[in-house]
C-alpha cells in the first residue's frame, strides 16, 4: 500500500492550533507554521474508515472501554518493542499532560521535589509548579552537537531529597533516543534513591534507522517506572486525546484514579477510542511508510542547512519529527530571534527558551509536513539569514 505523503491538506479554518491560532500566537496570520508538535499528514486511512463506521451509528452515548483497546496496545508493545505490558497495569487517560499532573499530584506531596532535564517539553515544567511542587532541574549536557545526562548533577538532585523523576524518552525536544547504557545508569541511581520515574515515551514509534527505543519500565524490576504511551503522535491523531498510563503499582494506579476522579474527567470519547485502537491495529503500514518518508525529509533539511545556512547548525535528531536548530551564532537574544524568524523569514517556530534557559539561541522547527513545504520554509530562512549577514 502506498500514501502519499507530499499530498497538501488545507487545514486552515479547522480550528487547528497549527494553523488557526497563528495571528494569535505570532501577531501575523500569514507565517508558515512550523510549529505544534502535530503533523500535516493525514492520519492512517483505517483510522478515517473506523472512525466514519462509528459516527454512522447516530448515537454518541456514555463509553465504556472495551477490552479490545487494552488488548490493542498490548499486542503493539508486543509486537514493536518484545515488550509484555500487563492488562491490569494500564490506564486510560485524557491525555499525556493530564497524566503527568494526576501522577504527580497522586504520588508525592506539596513541597516534594521534582525533577525536569531541560531543554524538554514545557508542560513538564507546569506539572510540577502547579500542582504546588518544587521543581529541580537537571539540565542535560551539549557536547559536540549532541546531548547527555548530567548523571552527577542528578545524583545531586537526589541528595536533595527529589522524590520524583520526568524523563522524555525519546526527548522533545533534542531529538535523543537513548541508549541501554544510559537508561541503566539513569535506573542504577534512581534505585540507590529510591526515585520513581515517569517515562514520556510518545514519540517513541518515530525512530530513525540505527536506533532502537528501550521502554524504561523493561529494564527494571527494582525503579518504579510508570510509562506514559498514546497513539496520538505515532498516527498523528493528538486532538482525540486519548493516551495510556502504565503504572504497575496498584496503590499507585488506586490513587491517579482518586485525582482523576477528583476532577470529573474522562477520556471514554466513542471516537477517540475508536481511534486508538484502529491505529494500533491497522495503521502499521502507515506508521512504516512515514518513517521513509520523515528520513528523507531529514536527508534533505540536513543538507540545505549544510550548505545554506551555515549560521545555523542542525542538532541531529535520533528520533521525533522534531529539528532542534542552534541559531546562537546569529547573536540575537530570546525575543529577537523569535521576531526575526517571524517578520524576516515568515515562518513559526517554536522559541527555544520556553524549554527552559538551557533553549536559549535554539528553535524548533516541525519537519512532519510535505517535504516541499520543509523546503520552502528552509529557502525562506536563508534568505532572511543572507540578509542580516550583508
Amino acid at each position: 500500500m502506498s500514501f502519499d505523503f507530499d499530498r497538501p491538506v488545507d487545514r486552515s479554518h479547522s480550528s487547528s492550533l497549527k494553523f488557526d491560532a497563528r495571528q494569535a500566537y505570532f501577531g501575523r496570520a500569514d507565517v508558515m507554521p512550523m510549529w505544534v508538535a502535530d503533523m500535516d499528514f493525514a492520519a492512517p486511512p483505517e483510522v478515517t474508515q473506523a472512525l466514519v463506521a462509528r459516527a454512522e451509528h447516530p448515537v454518541y452515548g456514555y463509553t465504556l472501554y472495551p477490552e479490545s483497546l487494552y488488548q490493542s496496545l498490548i499486542d503493539w508493545c508486543q509486537r514493536r518493542y518484545h515488550w509484555s505490558v500487563k492488562r491490569s497495569d494500564i490506564m486510560m487517560c485524557p491525555g499525556v499532560v493530564p497524566s503527568l499532573h494526576a501522577a504527580i499530584e497522586a504520588l508525592t506531596e506539596p513541597g516534594d521535589k521534582v525533577i525536569a532535564q531541560p531543554p524538554v517539553y514545557f508542560p513538564f515544567f507546569t506539572a510540577v509548579t502547579q500542582t504546588g511542587r518544587e521543581l529541580l532541574l537537571n539540565p542535560l549536557k551539549l557536547e559536540n552537537g549532541r546531548y547527555s545526562m548530567d548523571l552527577d548533577h542528578l545524583e545531586d538532585c537526589a541528595k536533595a531529597g527529589a522524590r520524583l523523576l520526568l524523563l522524555c524518552s525519546p526527548h522533545n525536544p533534542v531529538g535523543r533516543v537513548w541508549q541501554r547504557q544510559e537508561l541503566l545508569d539513569l535506573l542504577s541511581l534512581a534505585a540507590r534513591y529510591e526515585m520513581t520515574i515517569i517515562s514520556d515515551e510518545i514519540h517513541a514509534d518515530l525512530i530513525f534507522p540505527g536506533q532502537t527505543h528501550l521502554p524504561l519500565a523493561d529494564l527494571t524490576d527494582s525503579v518504579n517506572v510508570l510509562t506514559a504511551i498514546a497513539p496520538s503522535k505515532t498516527f498523528n491523531i493528538p486532538g482525540l486525546g486519548l493516551s495510556s498510563l502504565l503504572v504497575p503499582q496498584k496503590n499507585d494506579r488506586k490513587a491517579i484514579n482518586q485525582v482523576f476522579d477528583s476532577w470529573h474527567v474522562s477520556a471514554a470519547n466513542p471516537f477517540s477510542i475508536t481511534a486508538y485502537e484502529a491505529a494500533y491495529r491497522h495503521g502499521e503500514a502507515w506508521l512504516d511508510a512515514l518513517m521513509i518518508y520523515l528520513q528523507q525529509s531529514l536527508a534533505s533539511a540536513r543538507g540545505f542547512i549544510s550548505h545554506e545556512l551555515a549560521d545555523i547548525d542542525l542538532i541531529e535528531p535520533e528520533g521525533t519529527y522534531l529539528l532542534w536548530l542552534d541559531c546562537r551564532q546569529l547573536k540575537l537574544d530570546n525575543q529577537a530571534l523569535r521576531t526575526f524568524f517571524i517578520e524576516q523569514a515568515g515562518v513559526g517556530m517554536n522559541p527555544g527558551y520556553v524549554f527552559g534557559d538551557s533553549g536559549a539561541g535554539f528553535m524548533r522547527l516541525n519537519m512532519g509536513c510535505p517535504r516541499a513545504q520543509l523546503e520552502t520554509a528552509l529557502t525562506k530562512m536563508a534568505e532572511a539569514v543572507a540578509q542580516i549577514k550583508r
